[in-house]
């Protein structure tokens, strides 16, 4: 596969902190079969996957195992492992994930033109449908916008979409490569506004436009503890933002913890996360699509 990043020197100097040890079961949420969260990575163990050599955050190990112990507790059966940039180009961490949930995990990759079409085959193969780019600033910024669309076209014959991380600030300014798209793509945690500006902001009301009048895009509503003013629970702040996805598109939202939740001081406990989706979706049949039905359609589970 292409992109190996090189074998670190240890002891690593860690310089973000890990998740918290044990999550909550949830209170209030009862996840029905198949459930899934979509949006989670796995970091490491860095003997194994090392990171990015060019990597803006080294984290603390956060594996598979770790992981389905959290998906134990909180009564999870699928996943969807987003690549993060501590490991770059290097898609290995992942795929090991994902071969060890035995068809019940998907994932999004992040490659550069160093993949061939064999190497994108055998990523389709195993589980994966979709790539993922950072446009956020403390993460690189923008990539190379001509890189960008050359990957872009080459993964559309795959019937993969394309995942967004995007700055709140920024959100105007992407609105043609948005227009250009020409496959599916999902914006991530709710294009990063912070509830502090209120519902009406801007950026948050173009993104309200956008899932409203283009079936193409998706949102995750997602990193209520990343929104929310203070960065802490309850996220009351935050739910009327994620109400007004779900009452504008329920068919094209999707749900996910974002652990190990890089680049936090204040962890969110996993369990309050899943019960916020009661608060946020009071109706059980459309919490179930959001968390069964719309992964379902965008990914493929064994």
């Amino acid at each position: 596969m292409a992109t190996t990043n090189p074998p670190h020197d240890f002891p690593l100097e860690r310089t973000v902190a890990g998740p918290r040890p044990s999550a909550s079961p949830p209170r209030v949420v009862t996840p029905p079969p198949l459930a899934c969260d979509a949006h989670c990575h796995v970091f490491g163990p860095a003997d194994r996957f090392p990171f990015s050599p060019t990597r803006s955050y080294t984290p603390p190990d956060s594996g598979i195992d770790d992981f389905l112990k959290l998906q134990t507790t909180l009564g999870l059966e699928r996943a969807v492992f987003v690549q993060a940039s501590c490991h770059g180009n290097d898609n290995a961490a992942m795929l090991d994930a994902i071969e060890r949930g035995n068809g019940r995990f998907a994932g999004v990759a992040m490659i550069d033109d160093s993949y061939t079409d064999a190497d994108l085959r055998l990523l389709d193969a195993n589980q994966v449908g979709g790539i993922r780019f950072n446009f956020v600033a403390h993460l690189g910024g923008a990539p190379d916008m001509e890189q960008f669309w050359r990957l872009v076209h080459r993964v559309a014959p795959l019937g993969w979409h394309i995942v967004l991380h995007l700055d709140a600030k920024d959100f105007a300014t992407y609105t043609p490569v948005l227009d250009a798209m020409p496959v599916p793509y999902v914006i991530d945690h709710m294009a990063r506004v912070p509830a502090v500006d209120g519902i009406d902001q801007e950026p948050f009301q173009r993104l309200l436009e956008r899932i409203s009048n283009d079936d193409r895009c998706w949102v995750k509503i997602s990193c209520a503890e990343r929104l929310t003013e203070g960065r802490v629970a309850p996220f009351d702040d935050v739910v009327p933002f994620a109400k007004e996805l779900v009452d504008t598109a329920p068919d094209r939202v999707l749900w996910g913890t974002d652990w190990p939740h890089p680049n936090l001081t204040d962890m969110p406990d996993e369990g309050v996360l899943l019960d916020l989706l009661a608060r946020v979706v009071p109706d059980v049949k459309t919490r179930d699509r959001i968390l069964v039905d719309n992964p379902q359609r965008l990914y493929t589970f064994r």
